[in-house]
């Protein structure tokens, strides 16, 4: 038996139901899944569409329509089309209504005879530049198909530019065919050597007024009652000695007791200035390789020092240990935390999901970009800590969604560490500015 929607959800699937291409533009956890499953069993039940096929990331193909299509679309069979080639072959010739595949297995899907009369993009985001590959390939699948539907937390992680692709997909009569054309309508050229564009005064609500038809957006006054509150709190320390870490961002160069460090262009010292705030920094070095004309290339991390790592032993201590989860971007930060705390968890060990939500995982670290899609990890704690942040907004927000999502019954602590005057502050202030463009469209599309 079905479980029931709450009224916004309603709203939304019959959003969909109603509409041959369409968008849900709704916050993590908000069940934008549950609302698509609804509308999907409803077509097919009622013979509107014969076949569903999800495009999805590989983690969500597995652990998440599976299980929330059992939930909310118990009728509906769902064959999940990853693995091997004969794994894939097999659910896609299933009689299955609702195949489920992950975006790597584009260009296979583009070589098979496909039966499908409809399509949902799941993680719009990952759609959103139309000159890849991947991009290409997908436009072949998917042109046939009478219905389209996209999901998608944020049209705008990165800035307007990105709404462009994600809309094409979905339905061309919105924004047009041609990215070039849009540019030119909306943007202005600010560096053609590295091809930056600048919105024009009042881009943002024209191109959201152009799209809001098509677009379910969730009400936040709708959805938040249903969520407990998130406590966002900004914890500072100091780098003891800051003269390699100034040498660096002047001069791309760092004279340690045991190497000199080298970046070779400023994209690079962006990299090295957030591992110097963390306290240790990479020596790449580039050798020959077994294979003929290629290299390998190897990273040897050096400890300036241990400030942050001590501020978040204080935190944890200071929390009594509660259940957390630990946010970490390099590998030599996954190596420090696993030597400070032999007992935490991670993604590889056995069962850590289950686990974790059972009560039973102190510390689980995660990385953004495995934690951002297909986790639900609001039963096994409500502490979040960001050793270090990621660039992109999205992966904040799905990462931060993981606790922050319907079922979560405590308040939510996010943990946010920053060494001072550290290019950490750069990325939280970036990160802050692209939430206000993502607000802003929001409203626009209200």
């Amino acid at each position: 038996m079905a479980v029931a929607l709450r009224p916004y959800q309603e709203t939304a699937a019959d959003f969909l139901f109603e509409r041959d291409r369409a968008m849900i533009l709704a916050p993590v956890g908000a069940g934008k899944t549950a609302i698509t499953l609804t509308a999907m069993q409803d077509m097919i039940l009622r013979g509107e569409v014969k076949r569903f096929l999800v495009l999805a990331p590989k983690r969500v193909c597995t652990s998440v329509w599976p299980v929330e299509g059992a939930k909310w679309a118990p009728l509906l069979k769902i064959a999940v089309a990853v693995g091997t080639p004969a794994e894939r072959t097999a659910a896609l010739k299933s009689n299955a209504p609702v195949v489920v595949t992950n975006y790597d297995n584009l260009q296979w899907l583009g070589t098979q005879a496909l039966n499908f009369d409809a399509v949902v993009f799941d993680e719009l985001t990952r759609l959103k530049n139309p000159s890849g590959e991947r991009f290409k390939a997908l436009l072949k699948v998917a042109d046939p198909m009478r219905i389209r539907w996209g999901l998608t937390g944020s049209f705008t992680s990165n800035g307007l530019e990105d709404v462009f692709g994600q809309c094409k997909i979905v339905d061309q009569s919105l924004l047009g065919r041609s990215k070039g054309a849009f540019l030119q309508q909306h943007f202005v050229l600010v560096n053609q050597d590295h091809g930056e564009w600048e919105p024009r005064v009042g881009a943002l609500a024209a191109v959201m007024q152009k799209i809001k038809p098509a677009t379910f957006l969730l009400e936040p006054g709708e959805y938040a009652d249903t969520l407990a509150p998130v406590h966002t709190v900004e914890m500072r320390c100091d780098m003891p000695d800051r003269t390699e870490y100034e040498k660096m961002k002047k001069h791309f160069v760092v004279k340690l007791a045991d190497a000199t460090i080298t970046a070779v262009n400023a994209g690079v010292v962006t990299g090295k200035l957030q591992q110097m705030a963390s306290g240790f920094v990479y020596e790449t070095t580039s050798t020959p390789s077994s294979t003929p004309g290629q290299m390998t290339v190897t990273q040897t991390p050096h400890w300036i020092s241990s400030h942050k790592f001590d501020l978040l032993d204080d935190l944890l201590t200071e929390n009594q240990h509660a259940n957390t989860i630990v946010v970490y971007n390099y590998r030599e930060e996954l190596a420090e935390l696993t030597r400070r705390y032999p007992h935490a968890v991670t993604l590889t060990d056995d069962d850590p999901i289950n686990r974790w939500n059972a009560g039973k995982v102190r510390l689980l670290l995660l990385h953004p970009k495995s934690a951002g899609h297909g986790l639900n990890l609001q039963h096994g704690g409500s502490h979040i800590v960001f050793l270090s942040l990621p660039w992109s907004l999205e992966l904040y927000e799905q990462t931060l969604g993981r606790l922050h999502r319907s079922g979560q019954k405590h308040d939510v602590w996010c943990y946010v560490l920053l060494t001072n005057k550290t290019i950490d502050e750069r990325i939280w202030a970036a990160l802050h500015d692209k939430k206000a463009i993502s607000d802003i469209a929001m409203e626009e599309l209200k």
